[in-house]
């Protein structure tokens, strides 16, 4: 970590060499199973206690019957003489250390994963988004200062260097993150839930999945689809995402685990629109997360699903037998926009529904049938009343400046729906 920040005073003739041996080290450290380390490490504690008790219990049966006696007792003759035991476990050195070297390793693997996100981020983002990502679990503001203030969004990627590219792909980085995203081995988890001073371990466990997730975002957003293993390998991790994400009935009830990995499926679905890749989401699954998701308390949330909707509803208007489920996607759209307290997230459904409505016979129709027009028309003071009160005191100068292009499409966005209401009607 320190090397990768100081890399720009580094000679440029050496900064490819440094990149390539930091990420060796990075994918080193990720190769290894968390999980089998975790179950060996526990059996190894175990096994040095027992054979600690075995060897105590021998030696004090060997010693039984003899008497050590202190030097301070026999000046007092009166006094009974006391016998001194000593034990083979006092002269061990702390039990706690395979515990720690777990602890350890679990440390290295989200700093890791910290850092190739910090790789792959916006070096003009300000120093105090990325200062000092400890790698104990109070570095879960990783995860807040991660997504831009209310915007629900990672901090912004760049255009890689070639060397980062070239590392980060000859290094097989994407498919260790992937490997990362899985859950927990659940043995560990369950030898670790079974043991009290191991349980912290679950945490850091689901921690690094989490910290994946993020970073598979990133590795997404900035990699060429070849150098993420084609369209079949998309596919194949939208399907992943999908598991792991309705395997747990509750997951809405996870909000750091629902934020990472809204973030990864928001960011899969962009790059597989853009290249016309087929998505596997059903229908079904998708209103199940979106649903969940706006009622999220978290913004980052909200956002994340909001745009998901934005992105599948764009792919389905170009298709035909999508009426039913575009008009699903248009109220919940509207619902978001004219309901939701933050205007990040109202200002993100009404983009969403601009890239939904804006052609394809099938969006007419929907968004003639759901009423589009009057709900825009009825809501657009609104927004400009909200905008012009909430603005300066709640939201940043790059996020009004936001608003204000969202204010200025939306006036757009309603003369074209009122001009389509009235084909279709007449």
């Amino acid at each position: 970590g320190t090397m990768w920040n100081l890399k720009d005073i580094i000679p440029s003739k050496s900064q490819a060499e440094i990149i390539n041996a930091i990420l060796k080290i990075l994918s080193e450290v990720l190769e290894m199973d968390a999980g089998k380390i975790v179950i060996q490490m526990k059996e190894a504690e175990t096994q040095k206690l027992k054979t600690a008790a075995e060897t105590e219990e021998i030696l004090e049966n060997a010693n039984g019957g003899v008497v050590v006696e202190d030097d301070e007792m026999e000046e007092t003759p009166p006094r009974r003489k006391v016998r001194r035991k000593t034990f083979i476990s006092d002269l061990l050195p702390p039990t706690d250390k395979e515990l720690r070297e777990t602890m350890a390793l679990l440390t290295a693997q989200q700093t890791a994963l910290e850092l190739i996100v910090n790789m792959c981020c916006n070096e003009d983002a300000s120093d105090d988004e990325w200062e000092e990502l400890s790698s104990s679990d109070e570095s879960d503001a990783f995860m807040e200062d991660s997504f831009s203030e209310g915007g629900g969004q990672l901090l912004s990627p760049l255009c890689l260097c070639h060397e980062v590219h070239s590392a980060l792909t000859s290094h097989l980085i994407p498919k260790k993150v992937f490997e990362k995203t899985a859950f927990p081995n659940s043995v560990a988890v369950d030898i670790c839930f079974r043991n009290p001073t191991w349980k912290p371990l679950i945490r850091k466990m689901n921690t690094i999945q989490c910290r994946a997730l993020v970073c598979l975002q990133s590795l997404v957003s900035l990699l060429d689809v070849d150098h993420l293993g084609g369209a079949p390998a998309l596919q194949a991790l939208a399907q992943h995402l999908s598991q792991l994400l309705f395997s747990q009935p509750d997951f809405a009830k996870h909000v750091d685990f629902l934020e990472a990995i809204s973030s990864a499926l928001r960011a899969l679905l962009q790059t597989m629109a853009s290249k016309n890749i087929s998505q596997c989401m059903t229908p079904d699954q998708l209103m199940t997360l979106c649903k969940a998701g706006i009622h999220s308390s978290n913004v980052g949330v909200r956002v994340n699903v909001v745009s998901i909707l934005g992105i599948t509803g764009s792919v389905l208007a170009k298709e035909d037998g999508t009426l039913e489920t575009l008009k699903t996607i248009g109220c919940l759209l509207l619902e978001v926009a004219t309901k939701d307290p933050s205007l990040v997230v109202a200002g993100e459904a009404l983009d969403a529904l601009f890239d939904v409505f804006a052609d394809g016979k099938e969006a007419e129709r929907a968004s003639v049938q759901i009423k589009l027009f009057s709900a825009l028309k009825e809501f657009q003071p609104v927004f400009r009343m909200k905008i012009r009160k909430e603005g300066r005191g709640k939201y940043s100068p790059d996020q009004l400046g936001v608003l204000d292009n969202v204010k200025m499409n939306l006036r757009r966005f309603i003369t074209y729906q009122e001009a389509v209401e009235k084909r279709l009607t007449s």
